[in-house]
């Protein structure tokens, strides 16, 4: 068993631990809690926070990666191919304005709640899945596809049996990348009323207490990490796959 296993199988102990049994953690956070003040953050349970998180990247990146292929497919397509950077201008629009500046554009619009944060995680989980799955399909070996084609299949058929499963280890990269960066934008939607991990980090930041922005940046930079590492097994998985 190697190291950095190790390492991550306790990172996992330790996330799977505060978030079922937080006051087990007290002796080691009470020196970065104020004096009179709490140690542990008790408004809300580290498990529906961090379900609230999640779920927030699972609705965002969801739609986000099948707005991202579909355009990759498009642009890859002989009748596509014109639109390009129209594609890249749309997916990349949202990489212009930093987090904070997306939701306050969409507070206006949406309200405050979870809307602004799921229209911010999405235009930024847009960029890397898109480029991604479009450097997977062009970089199907030409060899493949001539193949494909004698075989006699459809467009259709050497898309979906073909090109895709071919791209899919790029596919799922580029959706591991737009995750970690999903995790870690979701905790600044607290500032406009959503439920995520966020929320603890701002109740510290309000009431100068250490501990509460410790447990919530640690949670979630756990959290990004096990994700991000599970998502690479999944890319391995993919790779070792017969082709």
């Amino acid at each position: 068993m190697t190291g950095a296993l190790i390492g991550r199988l306790v990172l996992l102990a330790g996330v799977l631990g505060f978030i079922l049994a937080p006051d087990s953690f007290v002796p080691l956070l009470r020196p970065f809690a104020p004096d009179g003040m709490p140690v542990i953050y008790d408004r809300a349970g580290f498990g529906n926070l961090t379900l609230w998180h999640l779920g927030l990247v699972v609705a965002a990146i969801v739609p986000s990666a099948l707005l991202a292929i579909l355009l990759a497919v498009l642009v890859t397509r002989p009748r596509g191919a014109e639109f390009l950077p129209l594609s890249r201008a749309l997916v990349g629009f949202g990489q212009t304005f930093p987090p904070v500046a997306v939701l306050a554009l969409a507070v206006p619009v949406v309200g405050f709640g979870a809307w602004p944060t799921l229209i911010a995680l999405f235009l930024y989980g847009l960029l890397p899945i898109f480029e991604n799955a479009l450097a997977g399909l062009v970089g199907v070996p030409a060899s493949v596809a001539l193949a494909a084609d004698g075989m006699g299949m459809t467009p259709r058929q050497k898309l979906w049996q073909v090109e895709l499963p071919l791209a899919l280890p790029l596919v799922v990269e580029g959706i591991r990348i737009s995750a970690v960066i999903a995790i870690s934008t979701a905790a600044i939607g607290s500032t406009v009323a959503a439920r995520s991990l966020g929320e603890v980090i701002i109740a510290g930041l309000n009431a100068n207490n250490l501990s509460f922005v410790v447990q919530g940046g640690l949670l979630t930079a756990g959290l990004a990490v096990l994700v991000y590492d599970g998502l690479g097994l999944v890319v391995a998985a993919i790779r070792r796959r017969p082709r």
